[in-house]
């Protein structure tokens, strides 16, 4: 170890990422599988390269706030933007964590919450979860009642498992102390159609992340955003870099919430191919949950060793499925994807004697 790096930096682990193959199927990070259309691409190339390179971005963003705080329902001063919402992650810890708090978060769930605390140094308490996914409430009361201060981390829907929270869940989150932040992802807002941002006005300790990933089809440029009360949003621009989007990264998001009927069209189909794959998973006697966002968690029900096996066997047939929590996820694609997938995934299975 080199002598200047941090001592818990030691053991912590990078979030993975595979190598881009243009010659496979790429359903291991729930992205869409439609691109921009085409009018679209050439309104935002013919804006952006009317725009001085020379020059910084506006770094204020007002325009492109506003249209978030329309589409959210939330006043203009209710936003902040982030380089992806990875960027506002970091930004809550800072805020929230360095130095004196902690965080909890329920297992399995998105990686990037543990990692990014582990690399600011602040302590990741993980928690259990029910077979149905649902949070051990009375594990995380306990460990949270042992600190004053810190944040938790809840996803709705729950990546990779997919669940809703429930309402007792939501209960809970209402009645947990003001000196511990709660922060709610709803990255998958736009597939499970529920939010929790109409709770905002009752919670000052509450923080909504959101982003263009996913069913805004803008995971290339890197846009996330925050929605929380006034105070708590001025918390998080000052500790926000300055110039944080890129033009065109700000300008994609802006036309992509101008476009947001046309762009958001694919989302019953991909909630129909979602339905039909979780059917055909069941009848091929893989162990499958329901889902309510873009992608669903399966096992093979015999042991991670062979649920791994079964992913590298799907990389070997050029399908990438992301292994995640102990089990298998897999992200709804095109009909043309999920067909050649499940072809791919009948044969590793009969190969394996599965």
């Amino acid at each position: 170890m080199l002598a200047w790096v941090r001592s818990e930096l030691q053991e912590l682990s990078a979030y993975h990422l595979q190598a881009i193959d243009p010659h496979q199927i790429k359903l291991d990070a729930n992205e869409s599988p439609l691109d921009l259309p085409d009018h679209l691409k050439a309104k935002l190339q013919a804006v952006v390269g009317a725009i001085p390179a020379h020059r910084y971005p506006d770094g204020v963003y007002r325009d492109l706030k506003q249209a978030v705080a329309d589409y959210s329902r939330v006043p203009l001063g209710w936003v902040s933007l982030g380089n992806g919402s990875d960027e506002l992650i970091r930004s809550i810890l800072i805020v929230a964590g360095v130095g004196q708090g902690e965080i909890v978060v329920a297992e399995p769930t998105f990686s990037m919450y543990g990692i990014l605390a582990q690399s600011l140094g602040i302590r990741v308490n993980k928690i259990a979860r029910h077979p149905d996914w649902s949070i051990d409430l009375e594990q995380a009361q306990g460990v949270m009642a042992q600190t004053n201060r810190g944040v938790l981390f809840v996803v709705h829907p729950n990546s990779p498992t997919g669940n809703l929270l429930t309402a007792g869940e939501i209960s809970w989150l209402e009645s947990v102390p003001e000196s511990w932040l709660v922060v709610i992802d709803e990255a998958y807002y736009e597939f499970a159609q529920t939010s929790l941002v109409h709770k905002l006005p009752e919670h000052p300790n509450w923080i909504i992340l959101r982003t263009f990933s996913k069913a805004l089809r803008l995971a290339g440029y890197r846009v996330g955003y925050a929605l929380a009360q006034p105070e708590t949003i001025a918390y998080l621009e000052k500790v926000r870099l300055p110039y944080n989007l890129p033009v065109l990264s700000a300008q994609a998001a802006l036309f992509a919430l101008e476009n947001h009927p046309e762009l958001l069209a694919d989302i019953p189909a991909t909630i129909e191919r979602r339905e039909k794959i979780y059917a055909e998973l069941q009848q091929l006697g893989l162990q499958v949950w329901p889902s309510r966002a873009n992608f669903l968690y399966f096992r093979t029900g015999i042991n991670a060793s062979m649920d791994q096996l079964v992913l590298a066997k799907m990389a070997e047939a050029g399908i990438l499925l992301r292994y995640t929590g102990g089990g298998l996820r897999l992200t709804i694609g095109t009909a043309a994807e999920m067909a050649q997938c499940m072809e791919n995934l009948r044969a590793v299975l009969q190969a394996l004697n599965l």
